[in-house]
Order: C-alpha cells, then sequence, then structure tokens
C-alpha cells in the first residue's frame, strides 16, 4: 500500500498547518515541507468534532510501528515550539511526524526520508487524541 486512500485532520489543524508551512516556506524551510504540503492538499477536512476518534490529530500520542526495522514507539505529534525528543514529544515538521498526521489505526504509509531511504509506517494505537478527550485544537 502506497498511500492510504484518504486521511483526515480537523479543520483547525488543517488551518494551523497551512499557515506554518506559509511561514516556513518565506523563510529558511524552503520547499524541504513538501510531502507535508501534499498531505494537508489530500487530506478530508472535517469539523474537530465529527474526526473519527482513531485518527492521528495534531497533540495525539500514537504508538506506531517502523515495519521498516520492527522498531515500535510512542510519541505525540506536536507544533515545532514545542517539540522535545527527550519527552517523546515529536515536530510535524520531522519526516515521521508529517507520515502519521491523519492517519487511523491500522493505516500505513510508505514515506521518503530527506535522505532518500524510505520508511514504511503503520498506526498501532491513538491512545490519546485530543479531539476524542473533548479538547480540540
Amino acid at each position: 500500500m502506497a498511500k492510504p486512500t484518504s486521511i483526515y485532520l480537523t479543520q483547525n489543524d488543517c488551518d494551523r498547518l497551512s499557515d506554518l508551512l506559509e511561514a516556513y516556506a518565506t523563510g529558511s524551510g524552503g520547499r524541504r515541507f513538501d510531502a507535508l504540503e501534499n498531505e494537508l492538499a489530500r487530506a478530508i477536512v472535517v469539523h474537530a468534532s465529527k474526526i473519527p476518534k482513531d485518527v492521528v490529530t495534531m497533540n495525539s500520542r500514537v504508538v506506531f510501528e517502523d515495519e521498516t526495522t520492527g522498531e515500535q514507539r510512542e510519541v505525540t505529534l506536536v507544533y515545532p515550539t514545542q517539540a522535545d525528543i527527550g519527552a517523546g514529544k515529536i515536530s510535524i515538521l520531522v519526516p515521521v511526524g508529517s507520515a502519521l498526521l491523519g492517519l487511523r489505526v491500522g493505516q500505513s504509509i510508505d514515506w521518503e526520508l530527506p535522505s532518500g531511504q524510505r520508511r514504511r509506517y503503520r498506526v498501532i494505537a491513538v491512545p490519546y487524541q485530543p479531539e476524542a478527550a473533548g479538547k480540540p485544537g
């Protein structure tokens, strides 16, 4: 499965991420974030109250497997200013963060890293999603 047929985003996440990408495009980021921009373009955008509870949204905690290496990790997907690798908080702007956004439990995605290596990530669980907890945004 090269790419999932669809990914889901909340309207708020889509708006904030679009603003973030615009800021980076005019700064030093250049075109490094084309993959994230492509994900936003193909997403099904819904109101936060309509997002399925098993979708990775911003500030979700997600358990995923790198099917290429067999490694499993649990991380929280955050905006760049909140990133803290030691605390398990990964930025949406790192490749794995961009890849996981919008996926549902059980979905996999093939993702090319900046080095040219390919990885296949699969979402195993979403133990916490802000929208499901009544705390969107």
